[in-house]
């Protein structure tokens, strides 16, 4: 079956960076759009990054120039690059795909921005 696992979340620095990874298993992986959504707490979850299976990529406003989405179809990986973070990007950030139609989301990695 389909199964996403996220890792890489902790506590960082404004200012800091952080390398989360979505392994991905149960589906052709190199032919999937791979997204990144993120929920703070009482906010809606919201799309931060996209990328096709041929590497085009697309952003949230809010993330853009900071923010790189990366694939490695080899090791059925996704990844975000997240730099010069700020108070305001702390949510859980989840991992998300469709697979005939049905999507299909990560348990989620929680990233604190914090002094």
């Amino acid at each position: 079956q389909v199964q996403l696992v996220e890792s890489g979340g902790g506590l960082v620095q404004p200012g800091g960076s952080l390398r989360l990874s979505c392994t991905a298993s149960g589906f052709i992986f190199g032919a999937n759009v791979m997204y990144w959504y993120r929920q703070a707490p009482g906010k809606e979850r919201d799309m931060v990054a996209l990328i096709s299976g041929g590497g085009g990529t697309n952003y949230a406003n809010s993330v853009r120039g900071r923010f790189t989405i990366s694939r490695d179809n080899a090791k059925n990986t996704v990844y975000l690059q997240m730099n010069s973070l700020k108070p305001e990007d702390t949510a859980v950030y989840y991992c998300r795909t469709v697979v005939g139609n049905i999507p299909y989301w990560g348990q989620g990695t929680q990233v604190t921005v914090s002094s």
